[in-house]
């Protein structure tokens, strides 16, 4: 780490000046206190990257110092160097405890000084960067997963990168009945205000069954199941959600006028798709693709008047916990063979 902001406490005047040239010579910039009451001070104003303290100082010693850096959450991920006497083990251990990082003992070698400096900045300069990399990913993914799914992703970041692979998935489309018609007559300020409601719904239901939001297509939503991590219960979950959706709308809509109480349709499928991000390493977008998602979009087609269709796949998955209505064979776009479609009423 280059220019770095390192603290210097030690209530030795000789001591406090060699740490301070030291510092000067790998081009850091040195900060000193005297003791440990002006040293919290200055960390507590302007947290550095990287703090030196001694042990023994008058007014609030090294230990009462590192443990306060260390509960403070602002400051908690500073490393903390301690200096102590040769011979004062417990002195160390209990810093340790405490939570200092690492410990060098008085009188101490300027190359062993840097050495410790240098290995503190660069464990911190990786920390920071993989705490900035969290970060991101916490807010690319928390838009679209639930924060239980984000958390998990969390613990291994390398997951989100570039390409695909083919997974089973179960794949949900939302689309509101009769939009286009009551676009063409509202004021598109108003139009935007109803559409972002009715969305706002549908996502926080999806998240909250464990659905990741795939994308937002017009008025319609597309979420999808048993990625980016496995959920053996994915089929149940797509239509447990759907069916909370229908449960909650009455409510939500009262807050509506009239003419915008629209039906919600929905089509769901289960099977094979390629499931990955695509596009650039500074954009990405986490999608499936495939004939599943294919025919789980042409469902939602077939869908009207506030219904949840289901593909065979998708029933065979979960024909023990929910009441269906078998609605026959329908020839859909893109497909030589009929599918059996099937139409949800409730669970059992």
């Amino acid at each position: 780490m280059n220019h770095a902001t390192v603290l210097v406490a030690e209530d030795n005047r000789d001591s406090r000046e060699l740490v301070r040239d030291i510092l000067l010579s790998l081009g850091h910039k040195p900060v000193l206190a005297e003791n440990g009451k002006i040293a919290l001070e200055k960390i507590q104003a302007e947290p550095p990257d990287l703090v030196i303290l001694d042990v023994n100082m008058p007014e609030m010693d090294g230990f009462v110092v590192v443990e306060t850096i260390k509960k403070n959450p602002a400051t908690a991920k500073t490393p903390v160097i301690m200096l102590t006497a040769l011979s004062d083990v417990e002195s160390r251990v209990t810093g340790l405890g405490l939570g200092a990082d690492d410990y060098l003992v008085k009188p101490f070698h300027p190359r062993e000084l840097i050495a410790r400096i240098n290995t503190q900045l660069r464990a911190k300069e990786y920390t920071d960067s993989l705490r900035q990399q969290r970060q991101q990913l916490r807010q690319a993914f928390e838009r679209f997963v639930a924060h239980e799914i984000v958390e998990q992703l969390l613990e291994d970041p390398t997951r989100v990168t570039l390409g695909g692979a083919e997974a089973i998935v179960t794949v949900l489309f939302a689309d509101l009945e009769n939009f286009t018609t009551i676009a063409e007559q509202t004021e598109p300020g108003r139009l935007l205000d109803v559409l972002n409601r009715y969305h706002s719904l549908i996502v926080h239901h999806i998240k909250r069954h464990g659905g990741t939001i795939d994308k937002f297509l017009g008025d319609g939503v597309m979420a999808l199941y048993n990625t980016p991590l496995p959920q053996i219960d994915h089929a149940l979950r797509a239509v447990r959600t759907a069916l909370k959706i229908h449960a909650t709308l009455g409510e939500f809509q009262r807050e509506l006028a009239p003419e915008f109480r629209l039906n919600v349709n929905f089509g769901i499928h289960t099977g094979r798709a390629i499931v990955g991000n695509v596009g650039t390493q500074e954009i990405m977008d986490f999608t499936a693709i495939g004939d599943t998602v294919n025919l789980a979009s042409r469902l939602q087609g077939l869908s009207k008047g506030n219904r949840i269709l289901i593909s065979e796949d998708t029933y065979s998955l979960i024909q023990n916990d929910v009441k269906v209505e078998s609605q026959g064979s329908h020839v859909v776009r893109g497909r030589e063979e009929a599918v059996d479609v099937f139409l949800v009423r409730s669970l059992r």
